[in-house]
């Protein structure tokens, strides 16, 4: 991918402002910039538009600015930067200048456009939710957009990696990304690699670490045992591996150091689950996200950028519904049902063993996806060691997972105060985030309002922790069976287990009559059940490593 330098990064600063005059002192700065690069190329012949594809520093440069601007133009939730945006893409198209255009449809592959919030057409809240991630990072990128359906809990998730990322703490800035690009690319999860790629650079991080994880400072390195366990068995984690952090001889990692480290590679291995259970996009000025190629079917025209035209072929149900029809209903009367059941008997000690033993075991043999393995690119598996190491092969094995009951470690008593003592306010933002996945509800299910779904969302969440050998004592893991249908659970297992190996027919074949923001709602909980998953054995190895 094109890496942008901190000369050139230091153009779009300003755009960030909520200063409108700072703002259109910004766009003039790079209009005249633009012009004197599209000058400098010299004289463009009139039958030909200028293919910038390729070529000279000068040519390449020059592509990744209007990318940029391409971006701001569909993005920035600045209108007035958005205007002056499509205004210049449009004076350099007239100057002969072949433009790009954005690829794909949109935030995600797997929901309409559409249906995603049009940054020129949110409420005030979440527009200035928007202007403040778009202040932070000088984007507001796809997943900001799709979990845009939940503004509350955009805001919590915003602040919390906002914190972990530039605020201060025990980790250097290009560290921090470095970690974010490790533990991604676990799961060859491209886009958060390239995200993190630029903005390692951005903060001053050494190109040659990009090489491979070989390139990066020892320190580093010893991390990436901690990421291959945490990342696809965690319950392997000991205070062995702890101790060989910490008490490493030169390269050796300080107790708040590895608190901050354990908390990025958790909130990246579940990020990248999320991305690809929304069917993520690549982001405008990236690769794969725009393309200099005219459209093969009709002439470009620079007001598509303005309008977001496209010629998508939106996902729609073909059988009119008759085959789903009651889909709800059914899940509805289940949950009262279930509801009913606990007021009238409850199960021995004994039973409730076994039925979250029989979960346990029968979540090892949902089968993940149809696809053969997913072999990771060069460009992602030199960020990581033993790109073979995976969820899939234990379980095929037949190794057992030992259970972790909460009743003797949990986050809440245990998990929160160990981190809020080693990097301070985190604990509290981390457990504000969960809550507010786990009780997020609008008392609605597809078309049904004043429903209750707390018992829906605790199955969601305690199958997770099942999958991972975590066990609540009080919870009958009998009523998961009844809520969480082969699909969803087929569902569930990839996006928290294998995520890159989530299909859009997988995404479109759970809960069919649900909308796409429930969906994503359930990602949501998929993404913060892992997260607290991975934390409580990372956690619970320091804790016996300090005791």
């Amino acid at each position: 991918m094109e890496v942008q330098d901190q000369e050139s990064l230091g153009r779009w600063d300003g755009l960030g402002s909520r200063d409108a005059s700072s703002r259109t002192a910004a766009m003039e700065n790079i209009h005249q910039e633009v012009m004197r690069k599209v000058e400098a190329i010299g004289p463009i012949p009139a039958q030909a538009p200028l293919p910038l594809a390729s070529g000279s520093p000068a040519t390449s440069d020059l592509n990744d600015i209007l990318a940029h601007l391409l971006m701001l133009s569909k993005r920035c939730p600045f209108e007035d930067v958005r205007e002056r945006s499509i205004r210049l893409l449009r004076a350099i198209q007239d100057l002969g200048v072949r433009i790009p255009r954005p690829l794909g449809n949109g935030p995600s592959r797997f929901i309409p456009e559409k249906e995603i919030l049009q940054v020129s057409k949110v409420d005030t809240r979440t527009q200035s939710i928007f202007e403040d991630a778009f202040a932070a990072l000088g984007r507001l990128d796809n997943i900001s957009l799709v979990m845009g359906f939940h503004p509350q809990y955009l805001e919590s998730f915003l602040r919390t990696q906002h914190y972990l990322l530039q605020m201060d703490g025990p980790l250097s800035l290009h560290y921090r990304h470095y970690i974010g690009i490790m533990a991604a690319a676990r799961h060859q999860c491209s886009y958060l690699v390239n995200l993190h790629v630029n903005d390692f650079l951005q903060v001053g991080g050494d190109p040659k670490w990009l090489n491979g994880l070989d390139e990066a400072p020892q320190k580093l390195q010893q991390l990436g045992e901690l990421n291959k366990i945490l990342a696809h068995r965690p319950w392997l984690l000991t205070k062995e591996h702890i101790e060989h952090l910490l008490k490493a001889e030169e390269h050796s990692w300080s107790l708040a150091e590895l608190i901050h480290a354990v908390v990025l590679l958790t909130h990246y291995h579940s990020l990248a689950s999320f991305t690809f259970g929304c069917g993520i996009s690549p982001e405008i000025h990236c690769d794969g996200g725009h393309t200099f190629r005219p459209p093969s079917l009709s002439q470009y025209c620079v007001c598509d950028i303005a309008n977001g035209n496209s010629h998508a072929n939106h996902h729609d149900d073909l059988f009119g519904n008759q085959e789903l029809c009651g889909e709800v209903e059914v899940l509805m009367e289940r949950m009262k049902q279930l509801q009913e059941c606990r007021d009238d008997e409850e199960a021995s000690q004994e039973e409730m063993t076994t039925r979250f033993e029989r979960e346990k075991t029968e979540s090892m043999l949902v089968v993940t996806a149809e696809d053969e393995e997913c072999v990771p690119s060069r460009d992602i598996s030199r960020h990581f060691e033993d790109p073979s190491y995976g969820y899939k092969d234990f379980s095929r094995r037949g190794e057992h997972v030992p259970t972790f009951r909460v009743q003797d470690y949990s986050w809440e008593d245990h998990g929160f105060s160990l981190v809020n003592r080693l990097y301070p306010d985190v604990g509290q933002m981390l457990d504000e985030k969960f809550q507010m996945a786990y009780n997020l509800t609008y008392n609605t299910m597809a078309t049904h309002k004043d429903v209750d779904t707390s018992m829906l969302r605790r199955a969601i969440w305690n199958y997770i922790h099942c999958m991972f050998g975590i066990r609540y004592d009080d919870y009958d893991y009998g009523e998961i069976n009844q809520l969480l249908d082969r699909s969803f659970k087929i569902y569930i297992k990839t996006m928290v287990c294998s995520p890159e190996k989530t299909t859009k027919r997988m995404y479109e074949s759970f809960w069919r009559q649900f909308q796409h923001s429930e969906k994503v709602h359930v990602n949501l909980l998929l993404m913060e059940a892992r997260m607290q998953a991975e934390l409580l054995y990372a956690l619970r190895a320091i804790t016996r490593y300090m005791t």
